[in-house]
């Protein structure tokens, strides 16, 4: 299989994904004999956190990310040649719906097989989804396998997890070429020059996942005469989350925890702002800090990079991505910066 055949069976995935609706399965009578519904409630019933609504946004996104333009512009990036291919361990992290896809696409275009090990927090999406690319093209059968057992014949590693598992991690597959990645959170710088658009995209940023992702802003910086009351405005968008379970658990739990170790908390009814130099915030808290230059957020930020993803804003500073953008990136925005297809090309070297 040649690289440009990778590619197409990756738009056409994209397609589907868009697509996502029994309409658009009834080209291809061994997708049409899937019940899509199914295998997603399926996915919600063994994973609280993953709303239909969750599930859906992630399959649209990845969709959009899969365009032949976008895979064609990431692509061109690298000298990807025909070679022997490598089997590459994946150990997938189930935070959020599909977090894993990224490893799973980059091994796969690169024309390695990929050895997928499940977590037990998403064990049906990644294998629907490579059901789906198998029946696009056959060929990927052989270079697919997904497992629940222990991992024993691979090449290499590519790993996610907490900062604990990761030491796991290193411990067994250290002697094996590998990406070990570890907890970060992601923030937002704000300058008080928002506007309401930016703060209700931001919300997205906050919300979305339930907050569960390393892509997630769990913490934002602002200016020490920071004026909440848009901020708050912009966040209302999300106000029904209120009204799941899980998350109003955590809420009321969180609220009570704090009051009772008296933290001064500011508090909308769905959502805690707490002052903390932290960066991994509980479910439906944020946490903030405020910050005297942009000079001086600028090296709080440079400091702290080891354990921030992204950097959300419109200041002006290094590597910022725009308002609402966080959990649509684009396929060459790698985790960690850790550049994932060099990493896989550098094995057959």
């Amino acid at each position: 299989m040649q690289l440009k055949d990778r590619i197409n069976a990756f738009t056409a995935l994209g397609k589907f994904l868009r697509e996502i609706n029994i309409e658009s399965t009834q080209e291809r009578p061994e997708i049409n004999n899937l019940n899509i519904e199914s295998i997603l409630k399926r996915a919600e019933a063994e994973n609280g956190w993953f709303t239909q609504e969750n599930i859906h946004f992630a399959l649209n996104s990845w969709g959009n990310a899969l365009s032949e333009e976008n895979l064609q512009q990431w692509i061109s990036n690298y000298k990807i040649e025909s070679v022997e291919p490598k089997t590459v361990a994946i150990i997938m992290a189930g935070n959020v719906p599909l977090v894993g896809f990224h490893d799973f696409l980059s091994v796969l275009i690169t024309g390695n097989k990929a050895l997928a090990k499940l977590s037990s927090n998403d064990k049906t999406l990644l294998p629907f989804i490579g059901q789906i690319l198998i029946s696009i093209e056959p060929r990927f059968k052989n270079y697919i396998e997904f497992t629940d057992e222990r991992l024993t014949t691979f090449d290499a590693v590519i790993a996610t997890g907490s900062n604990n598992t990761a030491r796991y991690f290193d411990y067994y597959f250290g002697k094996y070429p590998n990406i070990i990645r570890k907890n970060r959170n992601s923030v937002a710088v704000l300058t008080g020059e928002e506007t309401e658009e930016d703060l209700k995209n931001l919300a997205d940023d906050v919300f979305r996942y339930f907050g569960l992702g390393c892509r997630n802003v769990s913490k934002i910086y602002i200016p020490e005469d920071y004026d909440f009351e848009p901020f708050f405005k912009g966040m209302y968008s999300w106000k029904e989350i209120i009204h799941n379970h899980k998350y109003i658990n955590n809420y009321d739990y969180n609220k009570a925890v704090y009051l009772m170790d008296s933290f001064p908390l500011l508090d909308n009814e769905f959502m805690l702002l707490k002052e903390d130099s932290g960066f991994s915030s509980p479910i439906s808290v944020l946490f903030f800090e405020k910050y005297t230059s942009k000079y001086a957020v600028k090296k709080i930020l440079e400091t702290e990079a080891d354990n921030i993803q992204c950097v959300v804003t419109k200041a002006g500073l290094p590597n910022e991505i725009p308002f609402g953008k966080a959990q649509n990136p684009e396929l060459w925005d790698y985790a960690d910066g850790v550049d994932t297809i060099d990493f896989l090309l550098k094995l057959s070297e």
